[in-house]
């Protein structure tokens, strides 16, 4: 069966409780906002194409209030290896340990406004390292968190929020991402997908009210953590192919632009950009497919996508090529498609199927991932609201 996702206010509870144990007073600000999954479109946000998120119902929840110690205080009561609570001065913050703690003090740096010290707790539901964007779901949070502060800029566009939580990921965590995840943690609408044109930094909503069909989001509890070298070599290699097509981004790159510059790249290159121009088309034609309810169609350019990136963009591995494999056993059974999502190397897969055929697919899926040693988790999840204040 599938796992029962934490309400937010729950969350709330939790975090208000342990706030009250910690400092020893009721926090009196609080904010929510949501992981996401994308349902295709990987690894071309950083190439300015497409990409076709929802936004989670899992959510990072952070509760707090303002000090005037000039010392911020902060406890996490999400998992990690990590020390739970941290102290860090409020004024020239700077990246170091706990490595959680990041995300909170690089959004806290990039806010335009004078804002205090304070004293926070966070808690989420969303899964950590599982490629459904845990990182920005806290770095969102804590924007709408200092919002409430005085953080904010007066003429603040939501397009401001989620380029100074990008920023902060890149400068706080090392992470050079592009801005799906925030895009999508801030702008994310209950019954729609987005489908983000990452060059206008512009959604267009697609609805997904159908209740015969639903995302099944299947954890491979691999943890993955990009911050090392794959995914800054990725996107390099993808800036010196622009480069030599004499383009801006891939965005504008074509499969007859690769195909004339075939010999002067090596084929590792050639591959990592045929994923990412084919994957931008796909993303394209996909969201068209969604509008006009041609679910078959999406669903086999999602496992055309889960292709890609295993063979060409060499992101994926093989808890998730099982899990992909496993699902469209079953897709007699009304099992439309399924692929590796998020930025790989473990993590989750997103399957589009039937409603009646999901009790089904788990238990098909979870008996033979759990035959070759692994245990997933599995999520059926709406598309959600992006993030929001919290009252208390």
């Amino acid at each position: 069966m599938s796992t029962t996702i934490r309400s937010a206010e729950d969350l709330v509870k939790d975090a208000c409780a342990a706030f009250e144990k910690r400092f020893g007073e009721k926090p009196s600000v609080a904010a929510k906002a949501p992981g996401r999954v994308n349902l295709i479109g990987e690894h071309t946000d950083y190439n300015a194409g497409f990409v076709f998120p929802m936004a989670l119902p899992m959510v990072t929840v952070i509760v707090g209030r303002p000090t005037a110690s000039g010392t911020c205080r902060v406890e996490t009561l999400a998992a990690a290896d990590d020390p739970l609570y941290t102290e860090f001065p409020s004024k020239k913050l700077e990246p170091g340990k706990p490595k959680w703690c990041n995300y909170v003090k690089g959004v806290a740096a990039q806010m335009p406004g004078n804002i205090p010290s304070f004293d926070a707790v966070v808690t989420t539901s969303v899964p950590l390292g599982g490629g459904v964007s845990s990182s920005a779901s806290l770095e969102v949070a804590t924007h709408t968190f200092l919002e409430q502060m005085g953080g904010a800029g007066e003429n603040d566009t939501e397009v401001d929020k989620i380029l100074r939580c990008q920023k902060a990921e890149h400068e706080f965590a090392g992470m050079p991402c592009g801005i799906m995840d925030q895009f999508i943690s801030v702008k994310g609408k209950a019954g729609h997908a987005v489908l983000i044109d990452c060059r206008s930094q512009e959604g267009r909503l697609v609805p997904m009210s159908d209740p015969s069909v639903v995302v099944l989001v299947t954890n491979s509890n691999v943890k993955h953590e990009l911050t090392g070298s794959e995914y800054p070599t990725r996107r390099r290699q993808c800036e010196e192919a622009a480069k030599l097509f004499g383009k801006e981004s891939l965005r504008d790159a074509s499969e007859a632009d690769l195909e004339a510059k075939k010999s002067e790249m090596n084929e590792e290159m050639f591959r990592r950009v045929r994923h990412v121009i084919t994957e931008i088309k796909r993303t394209d034609e996909a969201a068209t497919a969604l509008e006009n309810g041609d679910y078959k169609t999406f669903g086999n350019l999602m496992v055309a996508s889960h292709n890609s990136l295993r063979d060409d963009y060499e992101v994926s591995c093989k808890e998730l090529d099982q899990l992909v494999e496993f699902a469209m056993e079953l897709q007699s059974e009304g099992v439309f498609g399924s692929r590796m999502t998020g930025g790989g190397f473990g993590g989750c897969t997103v399957t589009l199927l039937k409603a009646s055929a999901v009790d089904k697919v788990i238990e098909h899926v979870a008996a033979k991932y759990s035959a070759s040693g692994n245990k997933a988790t599995f999520f059926v999840c709406p598309p959600s609201d992006g993030a929001t204040k919290v009252r208390l």
